[in-house]
Order: C-alpha cells, then structure tokens, then sequence
C-alpha cells in the first residue's frame, strides 16, 4: 500500500529539521521525503497545518495482561496507545504470573503480534516472582526480545542480588529501568506527604521515599557502569541528582509522567481515587523542577506509566484504592498544552522527548523520520482544542484525573510499519 503524506510539517529529531515536506510511504517505509511529491498512491492525507512527528514511544505502559484483563488487555491498551499517537510501547513485568522468563516473553509478543495494531515490546522482571529472592533469566528474556529488565511497582531491596542483575545487564548492553521507591518509608501513604494529606486525613508519602532511592542506584549505577534509567520521577531532589550524575558522566537516564509535570497536591478535588498514583502528586515547586528538567535536557524522556483499574476499584476511597492513571490517550495534549505552549518545550524537544529519545535508551531503529526507515510516524494537529471526554477512550478503563480538562493538540492519524492504526473519526 502507498501511502503520500502531503503538506506537513515535517518534525526529525534526528536530523533536527523542521520544514513543510511530503511524505511518501511504500511497503511498510518511508520511500520518498520531498518538498513536493506527484505519485499515484492508494491514500492520500493532506496534513496541512498539523505536525508530522516520528511515532512516540512509550518506555512504560501497564497492558495488565496476564492475570488482570478485567483491568485492561493487550489488544485494547496498544489500541489507547494508536489512538494516542504511539507505535511502540513497553510492558511492565508486574502481571500475574510475573513476566520473569523466555516463555512469558514470547507470550506477550506473540499475542500482540495476532492484536495490538502496534508494536508491543515485552520488558523483563530483574527477579523472579518480583520476590527479590533469586535473580530471572535476564540473558534469555533479552534473547527473546526484551530490551530491559525492571522490578516496575516496588525496588529491588537486596542490594547483593541487584549489583549482580546490574553486572548482567550491563554485560547484555540493556538498560535497568528503577522504579524508586524505600517501602520502609512509604508504608501504608496514599498521597504526597503536605497539607492534602492532612485535609484527607490519610498517610502521606515524603519525597525521601524516592530520593533515597534514586541517590542509592545512582551509586550503583556508578559502580556497575550499567545503564540506569529512572522511571516515574516527581520530586526536585531527583532532578538535581539526575543533573550531578550527569556531570559524572554516568550513564543515567529519567523520564517524567504528564500527570507530574502538570498536576499538584492542590489539584486533589476531594476523596478522588483517580488522583491516587505512585509516585504520588507533589506540590508546586516539585513540578515547576520536573518542568525546568524536562527544558534542560536533565530527563530526556516523557512516559505515562499508563495503568488502568477497574471502574469500581477507582470507585473506593484514595486511602483504600490502587494506584494508578492511564494516559496513552492523553499524554501528548498534555505535553503541548502545558510544556510547548507553556513554554518550557520546543515542538523539537517534543519529538525527542516523546520519540527518538526513547528508542535511543533501548537501541531501537526507530524515532525518526528519513528516507528508507520504517513508517512509524503521527500527525498532530496543534491548533486542535478539545475537552478530554472519558467516553471517548479506547482504554478498557477510565481512571483519568484529565477528564473534563481543556487541552491543545491532537492526534489525527498514526501510521505504524506503514499502516493507518489510528484516523479520527
């Protein structure tokens, strides 16, 4: 199938070009990038006005299958994420069974394969069971296609047995993806430890139950020379010693959740459970820091650790609920709406944000537009303004603290290994 692309405004992180080209897509890759283009194609999109990105990739998604489809499901999460504008995601090991093997691997590539209208790539658990007992088979997994290993949802607390799947990591050349998190400080916490916690009369959670934590794989990352990369982070301490490492010249990455670049613990409505995630939302000058480390090329990297809940398991009460929001649908509204228009993000940094940054992390060919490289590619439109309305998610779930809010941008089309997975309506 052809495929011409006409009139955009061509985005490439790679090249750093930024011109009104089109865009020619031939057997599953870009064929053809020109300023004007004649071909006989079989469907022709006039992108005028809009952006035309490289397909964004998502580091962190939760697909919930195996062994909570009530919640959400291979086919209908990757489906949320074409509508969204993604064309890759990564799956969290935390399932049940606990994605800890070659076979379980396999499963979840093979059954995205038969379909998730995009691609699915399966990240491993660094133990088994994600007990912290006994290390997985990390060089299998990677053998079967993972290309990184993380205890997503807890820390690996055993430190001997961490440094060894770090060791093995940085052997295989992948890196290990932290979720940053001491439970011995975070107990039974629900939100941010401040004034809301208070008023809702429930446990808070304090920044050092992520800073200590981030300070201490840092450390580790340091002595292992393994590649870290920080999921989720909320607080301005991570951003500062994201920066020193850096400086170190340690191979340390970081990625930040729409939800903690735009909300704070003021934004809480009341007893919402939609508003309960982990890390939890912080106060004013935690976000203004993740902004101002996103503008800085401190976090190279923008995730959703999209998590969808059941309607009823949302429906209890913050202290009681679990954890989590989705946000593949939303993700890229939110990100030009409060850091393009806000000021803190060129359109460029966007796409690298959102795209070539990710695919660097985990050595994918992907994230760029040229000539030659698989179509994965998305058409935004800029000027779009719309309410974000949960009846329109493809999402099995609905757990969004963003219904009713007010955004700009939007995706129209997405087009992955050449092929339309997404159009509006």
């Amino acid at each position: 199938m052809k495929i011409l692309i006409k009139n955009g405004l061509v985005i490439d992180p790679k090249t750093k070009t930024e011109e009104i080209s089109d865009i020619l897509i031939e057997d599953s890759v870009i064929k053809k990038i020109d300023k004007t283009i004649e071909d006989l194609s079989d469907k022709i999109i006039d992108a005028k006005g809009c952006f035309i990105m490289p397909g964004f990739i998502d580091l962190h998604v939760h697909l919930r299958e195996p062994g909570f489809e009530h919640k959400g499901t291979i086919e209908s999460e990757s489906k949320a994420a074409a509508c969204g504008g993604y064309t890759t995601i990564c799956a969290m090991p935390n399932t049940k069974p606990v994605i800890d093997n070659k076979h379980r691997v396999d499963f979840i590539h093979n059954k995205a394969a038969d379909v998730a209208p995009i691609n699915v790539l399966q990240i491993g658990a660094i133990t088994k069971k994600q007990e912290g007992k006994e290390i997985a088979d990390i060089e299998e997994m990677v053998k079967a296609g993972s290309p990184a290993i993380s205890e997503d949802g807890k820390s690996v607390m055993n430190l001997d047995l961490y440094v060894k799947a770090m060791k093995i990591a940085n052997n295989l050349d992948i890196p290990v993806m932290a979720h940053c998190e001491d439970k011995t400080l975070a107990l039974d916490g629900a939100v941010n430890d401040g004034p809301k916690a208070a008023e809702l009369g429930v446990a808070g959670i304090c920044n050092d139950v992520e800073d200590v934590i981030i300070i201490r794989d840092i450390i580790l990352a340091k002595s292992t020379g393994v590649h870290l990369h920080l999921c989720h982070c909320s607080t301005e301490e991570s951003v500062e010693e994201i920066r020193i490492a850096k400086e170190k010249g340690l191979r340390v990455t970081a990625e930040v959740c729409p939800h903690h670049f735009v909300l704070t613990e003021d934004d809480i409505p009341g007893n919402d459970a939609n508003f309960k995630m982990n890390p939890p939302l912080r106060s004013k000058k935690d976000v203004e820091a993740l902004r101002n480390g996103l503008k800085e090329d401190i976090i190279e990297v923008i995730a959703t650790d999209h998590a969808p809940h059941h309607i009823d398991e949302k429906k209890q009460s913050i202290a009681n609920a679990p954890f989590g929001i989705i946000g593949l649908e939303t993700a890229a509204s939110l990100t030009y709406t409060y850091l393009v228009e806000g000021g803190y993000l060129t359109r460029m940094q966007m796409a690298e944000k959102m795209s070539y940054n990710p695919a660097k992390i985990i050595h994918l060919d992907k994230g760029m537009i040229v000539e030659g490289k698989t179509a994965d590619l998305v058409m935004f439109d800029p000027n779009a303004e719309y309410i974000i309305d949960a009846k329109n998610f493809k999402s099995k779930a609905v757990n969004s603290p963003f219904v009713g809010m007010k955004v700009k941008g939007k995706v129209k089309c997405t087009i992955c290994g050449g092929e339309i997975v997404y159009q509006e309506d």
